[in-house]
């Protein structure tokens, strides 16, 4: 299962201020919904200044963005063009600004109070985007879920089951180390598995960046308890008990997986 990329979440397209309103799709500046007329480049000079209401933008970055490098005209007279025929569609002074400021020797500050809006394409992609990111993590919290499950099902067989310990030898290991490092690992990964059972049942939203504090001694852990097929080599046989470590051993790595595809590292 892999983790699909999320698409860019397209940009506001229609930018209000004061009655005007500014279509950047279409290109389109409008005043109480009547279409007003303005050439191209006055409309990219002010659709740049709506990009950063009350922020000086300088000449040198208009002209990077608006004027090509290989254009051969006179920069300084068509920007203040631009700007003149801004301010006339907008009834605005150069010497009492309401929307475009002049600021000596640096460039030009919109002044108006901006507000975005998406067209209502864009709202139904973000909508269905995030739809569609909630309805992934729940499945990721499931899947999570059920691993800590498995895990407690694995401790609490143990712990019913203590006194055969004794009886068993893994990897050469002394029978009586064996039922002490069960009971320990096994009281350690109950009391971790119900913290994480809580934490993904409750959806809690600093989960990722917790897992990954503690990941390490969840991967220990996890690896230890890998080779808990061997318990019951007796009855399964080398072959299975073998084949299920195997599978255990790659049981960390996915949980980790899961964290990072529904949950973000950064603690807020």
């Amino acid at each position: 299962m892999s983790a699909s990329v999320p698409s860019p979440i397209k940009q506001p397209s229609t930018l209000r201020f004061g009655v005007f309103e500014v279509d950047l799709d279409a290109r389109e500046l409008r005043k109480n919904g009547r279409r007003l007329r303005l050439q191209d480049q006055p409309f990219g000079v002010l659709a740049v200044l709506l990009e950063r209401p009350g922020v000086i933008v300088s000449r040198e970055e208009l002209r990077q963005r608006l004027w090509p490098a290989d254009t051969f005209v006179d920069f300084d007279h068509s920007l203040n063009t631009a700007v003149n025929k801004i301010r006339e569609v907008l009834g605005d002074s150069a010497t009492s600004p309401r929307f475009v400021e002049t600021v000596a020797r640096r460039g030009y500050k919109f002044l108006a109070e901006v507000q975005s809006e998406q067209s209502p394409t864009a709202q139904v992609a973000v909508t269905t985007q995030r739809t569609e990111v909630t309805a992934h993590r729940g499945l990721v919290r499931i899947l999570f879920a059920l691993l800590q499950i498995m895990y407690l099902i694995f401790y609490v067989e143990a712990l019913l089951h203590w006194r055969a310990l004794d009886r068993i030898e893994i990897f050469n290991i002394g029978a009586p180390l064996v039922p002490a490092m069960v009971m320990v690992t096994a009281g350690v990964g109950i009391a971790l598995r119900f913290y994480l059972l809580s934490s993904v049942g409750f959806d809690h939203p600093q989960f990722g960046a917790k897992f990954h504090k503690i990941f390490l001694g969840v991967l220990v852990l996890d690896l230890l308890w890998a080779i808990a097929p061997f318990l019951i080599v007796e009855k399964i046989g080398f072959g299975p008990a073998f084949g299920a470590t195997a599978a255990l051993l790659y049981v960390p790595f996915a949980e980790r997986t899961l964290v990072g595809m529904g949950y973000s590292r950064c603690a807020t």
